[in-house]
């Protein structure tokens, strides 16, 4: 007997499996588990990670996140400060000093965050106050979706502007355009010229109310117009009453002309703010250090996840050879048959592989069709944001039939080892 072509012997091992049904479904549902679970998981662990990296470069992988920190109140008293107000954190000389001293910087970017209830008629809301500079809106990659942020001039006369976010102008004015409109912020009023969106939003037509999505909840007024209606000095409430408390800067953002300046920034900010301040009352964030942490987590997290799917693979290419084992016991004349009629132990081997190879594709496929399946079912009815990527369908294909092949050799040998003369005799 000569040996088969390919397009017989694939003809021939589908038949021998269309014999047996639901055996050959049931054989190929660990397949298709295996599948569906490394798809969905990585899809959902792809998902998680990109969703933590957007959030860490709106920070800016070019900035530098200077914090104001409160150090315990011992500490404030022992520095010879007044125990009647609490003043601590960063400073505007120390703004000054880091302009001066650290290499590379582009911009540097001063901002009070404190919190205020924001009012407009009836209608009140607790949020975030940011009172910054005009470039604050490009250094954290915002968008304007309708009227414009702050400027030179309303930092240089104070004025009493604010730009709001598309949440709060979501929640405070109900469907109504709030450019133009006067808001209470603390006590004060303040003219909207501006709505801030996130990110992804685009600038987009005064006309239509687009503007009403986008989760920015924050009010941004110029830094001069704070500090000439209220100053550094704010009150504290706590349990039992409330402090005095005199912070000049929250927050500082430092920009770098490049990526790979940032950390030698990073150093010479160090050395400027430890010269300055005795007590570690500040705080230093690098999103650059924070996204190759998260890309680090990504790599490890999605090995993780892969290892403990590709059990279900490996469960399922266990299945695969106990059937095939029973299949060569039940074929063990047909075997002896064909190697009589001069059928090469080869040809044995590739026709029992054959069948495997075609439980393994079949199974494999329809896993990768409902591993897309489930992470879009997923989105739809949860907040969880998943992520199909061509890499997942590759490597829990690959690696389906991988398994399935090399449990299959073990029967596929086994058979092809037959003697033919006891396979004959064989009831």
């Amino acid at each position: 007997m000569i040996s088969m072509r390919p397009e017989r012997m694939v003809k021939l091992a589908f038949k021998n499996l269309s014999q047996y049904k639901l055996r050959a479904g049931l054989t190929m549902l660990g397949i298709i588990f295996g599948v569906c679970s490394v798809v969905a998981m990585l899809s959902v662990g792809e998902g998680a990670n990109q969703e933590i990296q957007e959030k860490i470069q709106r920070m800016g992988s070019q900035n530098i996140l200077l914090k104001s920190v409160k150090v315990p109140q011992d500490e404030n008293r022992g520095s010879g400060r007044s125990s009647m107000v609490a003043s601590y954190g960063l400073t505007y000389e120390d703004a000054e000093r880091l302009a001066r001293f650290v290499p590379n910087l582009v911009a540097s970017t001063a901002m009070k965050v404190l919190r205020y209830d924001v009012s407009f008629k009836a209608r009140r809301l607790q949020t975030d106050v940011i009172a910054t500079t005009p470039w604050y809106l490009n250094v954290q990659n915002y968008r304007m979706v309708r009227g414009r942020f702050l400027t030179s001039a309303d930092m240089e006369f104070g004025s009493p502007v604010c730009v709001i976010g598309t949440r709060l102008a979501r929640l405070l004015f109900a469907g109504f355009d709030p450019v133009g409109k006067t808001v209470s912020i603390g006590g004060d009023a303040y003219t909207v010229v501006g709505i801030v969106g996130d990110i992804a939003q685009q600038e987009v037509p005064s006309g239509t109310q687009l503007w009403l999505d986008g989760e920015n909840q924050n009010v941004y007024i110029p830094l001069r117009t704070y500090l000439q209606k209220r100053g550094d000095l704010f009150m504290e409430w706590a349990d039992g009453g409330g402090t005095f408390e005199k912070i000049e800067l929250h927050e500082l953002i430092l920009t770098i002309d490049k990526q790979e300046n940032v950390v030698r920034a990073v150093d010479a900010a160090r050395r400027v703010l430890k010269k300055h301040h005795p007590k570690e009352d500040y705080s230093i964030v690098v999103p650059l250090e924070l996204i190759r942490q998260a890309r680090e987590t990504r790599r490890l997290f999605n090995i993780v996840l892969g290892s403990i799917a590709a059990i279900s693979l490996i469960v399922g290419g266990i299945g695969i050879m106990n059937i095939m084992l029973a299949t060569v016991s039940e074929r063990t004349r047909e075997i002896g048959i064909r190697r009589a009629l001069g059928a090469r132990r080869t040809d044995i081997v590739l026709q029992f592989l054959m069948e495997t190879l075609l439980l393994s594709i079949s199974g494999g496929v329809i896993g990768l069709i409902f591993g897309a399946i489930i992470p879009l079912v997923i989105t739809a009815s949860t907040d969880v944001k998943t992520v199909l990527t061509f890499p997942a369908f590759a490597v829990a294909f690959s690696v389906s039939v991988t398994v399935s092949v090399v449990f299959g050799i073990y029967p596929a040998r086994r058979a092809a080892m037959m003697d033919p003369i006891d396979a004959l005799r064989h009831e």
